[in-house]
């Protein structure tokens, strides 16, 4: 039997692609995902499928844009019978585990272990399903029943409730979040980085093993320890992108700005280097945390034989555009971090190929050795990484990315190319934003009213968005309760 690499994938929640070190953060402190990338490959245009969690995390494991998957905004409890990676890379003979946040069924009640089953029909053969900090609340897990065991759920949960009634009565002020009451060990990213390297140091199978560390941060509450919070200087901080933009606000934004669970209008300079503080810190929690995963599989001499993929749902607005969270087209939310260091390590180089969720799913598949997906826009990264840096292809990949998202019973897309980005309403296919993003990376001149323009708008719709979009699922869209969910 061939010897076949192991594959760790480790996900983080709401993270931007460009508060590392690695990505030329002046202040940013991440050593270890740093390290990463200093092994590996990193994809600098690395583009989410959906700026939100379950729609992203739903083309992930499937293979399949949002609207051929049809998870717009809620999860469809068919998808765990549909097309899996995870499934395929079990019948490929690796034991395949999960430790941490999957969300790919709806948080809110009863215990994570209630879905064991469905965690299994996807093709997880060890799954330990946490949710998210503040799905905590409602949802029981393996890292509340811990809490419980020393006494300290009751002072977690009354941070986080706190933190949503001020959310829903819109009085909460990111920049005025204490830090999280627990101590630092037993923070909810550092049970899961104990866990998967307990995991880790305790296998003992024969086979390969594919493990998924999801990690709940930083997605918000930005309840980042105290002590990661003074690794930062507030002064030091860059400033979010608040220029006054030109050119018309497109629907959606002007909804989530209405809705918003802050309000960022009335926000100083120095709060708003405040708030990115509390984010930073979280960040560089998860940064040590990865750390120890690293430490086990090195301890367990598995550094050689280990592929390491390292990525994000979607991004963070962290204040960009006045917005904070995600549910735009905006670079701060679809841009996401992805390094993949292969086995052993190599020279780290960085692509400016354009690349996506589906892509991810295709790598770890060819890694493995797994069957493809079947009907999917992905294509593996592997030809590109195996060809390093100076092929001729090692600065491209795809034409076109896609990003969806859906505010019921309304639904939106966005075509991203190496040099236009352009989002639509997906259900009429009406132009709502254009930017050049090679002269306006930041995205503050909106051109989807230029004439000038007309011909790149018609290309872009023809020659890319109605073929993205031609298994159109828009059952999940029937549900018209988005001011809600907007305030999630």
């Amino acid at each position: 039997m061939i010897n076949k690499p192991n594959i760790v994938l480790i996900l983080t929640d709401q993270q931007r692609a460009d508060t590392m070190g690695y990505a030329g953060d002046p202040v940013a402190r991440t050593q270890h995902v740093d390290g990463l990338a200093a092994e590996g490959v990193v994809f600098r245009r690395c583009y989410a499928t959906s700026p939100v969690c379950m729609a992203t995390r739903a083309s992930l494991i499937s293979g399949k844009h949002v609207n051929d998957h049809g998870v717009w905004a809620m999860a469809n409890p068919e998808l765990r019978h549909g097309p899996s990676h995870v499934r395929n890379i079990r019948d490929a003979g690796y034991c395949t585990a999960v430790v941490g946040k999957t969300h790919l069924w709806p948080h809110g009640k009863g215990h994570t272990r209630d879905h064991i089953d469905e965690m299994h029909d996807y093709g997880f053969t060890d799954p330990m399903e946490m949710t998210g900090p503040s799905e905590s609340v409602s949802t029981e897990s393996p890292y509340t029943d811990y809490l419980r065991e020393k006494g300290l759920l009751d002072t977690y949960r009354e941070y986080m409730r706190t933190y949503l009634r001020g959310q829903a009565q819109g009085v909460s002020l990111p920049w005025e979040l204490p830090p999280s009451l627990l101590p630092t060990e037993d923070h909810l990213d550092m049970y899961i980085a104990r866990q998967a390297s307990e995991w880790i140091l305790t296998y003992r199978d024969v086979g390969p093993f594919y493990l998924q560390v999801c990690f709940g941060g930083p997605h918000d509450p930005w309840d980042s320890p105290a002590e990661y919070r003074r690794m930062y200087n507030a002064d030091e901080i860059p400033l979010s992108i608040t220029d006054q933009a030109i050119g018309p606000v497109s629907p959606h934004v002007e909804m989530l700005l209405k809705y918003a669970p802050a309000k960022l209008d009335t926000m100083s300079e120095a709060q708003n280097r405040v708030m990115k503080t509390y984010y930073y810190g979280k960040v560089s929690l998860i940064d040590d945390c990865i750390g120890r995963v690293i430490d086990a599989l090195e301890e367990k001499g598995m550094m050689e034989n280990t592929w390491i993929v390292f990525s994000s749902d979607h991004g963070e607005m962290l204040g960009d555009h006045g917005l904070i969270a995600k549910k735009v087209f905006y670079d701060g939310a679809l841009n996401i971090p992805c390094i993949i260091r292969p086995p052993g390590g190599i020279e780290g180089w960085q692509s400016n190929g354009l690349t996506d969720h589906l892509d991810i799913g295709a790598t770890l598949l060819d890694a493995a050795g797994a069957a493809p997906y079947e009907e999917s826009d992905s294509r593996s990264l592997l030809p590109l990484i195996t060809g390093g840096p100076d092929a001729p292809n090692a600065q491209v990949h795809k034409e076109a990315v896609l990003s969806e998202m859906g505010l019921p019973p309304m639904a939106y897309s966005m075509v991203r190319t190496d040099r236009y980005k352009m989002s639509v309403n997906t259900l009429t296919r009406q132009p709502l934003d254009l930017y050049d993003m090679e002269d306006d990376p930041n995205e503050l001149h909106n051109q989807v009213d230029n004439p000038s323009l007309k011909a790149v708008r018609d290309e872009l719709l023809s020659g890319h968005l109605n073929r993205l979009l031609s298994r159109m699922n828009l059952s999940s869209l029937k549900d018209n309760s988005r001011t809600q969910w907007l305030k999630k």
